[in-house]
């Protein structure tokens, strides 16, 4: 028996990295699924790949109509929605505050926030007429940590947060559990993406991108989309029915602060200085 038989989710941004993961694992533990993207063939593609319970619709998370048509077409495809994960997102542009452009900070806005607003706004009514509903967004340790992103993604990420502890406790009385996740660096096309790579050119980056950050991680191996879906998965179950509110952070103790190598390098460099200022 999986974890989520009889239930109906939608997966924002679930065509590619940590959306793909998710919806194959919810797929696999008995969830009937809409998966929306505007990455319309790797969508479709991975719908008919998973079967008859599982639909795809091409959706534009920034666009208001867009996130009404995915939760009307979820609910006259399979008739509830149960599980809510805001999944999409892009990594926008990097840089001083005076380089960022007005237009790339809007845009992260629109997609990383204001379609998380959208989603929530609109399954709201919907779970509340259920009794029941969980909704999950993907944030970010970015959102909790300086350097972990750039301006726009970072203070997108934040928001995100404080949004999801404000809807938690709203919707909490009406049987809905509101959480997030706060992903810390996972191999997906999204830092090919930074830079300016299509989709299909920062695919092909991951693989680099693997071995790059394994390196950098307290727990020496990279992150990937498959511990995120697993972290969705849990927040998405019975097994955390009384968890609502949280930020969870998979991150291999990145956020934590500095590795132990590095803290035991500035304490030698700590020394150094003493012994300059008291000389033996």
């Amino acid at each position: 028996m999986g974890k989520l038989d009889g239930r109906v989710a939608l997966i924002t941004g679930g065509a590619s990295g940590i959306g793909e993961a998710t919806a194959r694992l919810f797929a696999e533990e008995g969830a009937k699924l809409l998966i929306t993207d505007i990455l319309e063939q790797r969508g479709r593609q991975l719908a008919e790949e998973l079967g008859t319970n599982t639909a795809f619709l091409n959706t534009d998370v920034s666009q208001e109509a867009d996130v009404k048509g995915a939760i009307d077409h979820v609910l006259d495809k399979f008739g509830r929605l149960d599980v809510l994960f805001n999944n999409a997102g892009i990594p926008g542009p990097l840089g001083l505050i005076e380089e960022i452009p007005v237009e790339g900070f809007d845009a992260v806005m629109a997609i990383n926030l204001r379609g998380v607003f959208l989603g929530i706004r609109y399954a709201a009514p919907v779970m509340k007429r259920q009794g029941s509903g969980n909704i999950i967004s993907t944030a970010s340790i970015a959102g909790i940590m300086v350097g972990a992103g750039g301006y726009p993604y970072s203070a997108a990420k934040a928001a995100v947060i404080h949004l999801t502890h404000l809807a938690a406790i709203e919707l909490a009385e009406n049987g809905i559990r509101v959480n997030c996740i706060c992903p810390g660096a996972i191999a997906t096309p999204i830092f090919g993406k930074s830079v300016g790579l299509s989709h299909e050119e920062a695919v092909k980056t991951v693989e680099i991108v693997k071995t790059g950050l394994a390196a950098r991680q307290p727990l020496k191996r990279c992150g990937l989309p498959e511990d995120i879906a697993k972290a969705a998965l849990w927040l998405a179950s019975d097994d955390s029915s009384f968890v609502n509110g949280h930020a969870l952070v998979v991150d291999s103790g990145v956020s934590l602060g500095r590795t132990w190598p590095e803290c035991l390098q500035m304490a030698s460099q700590l020394e150094l200085l003493k012994s300059a200022v008291i000389p033996k």
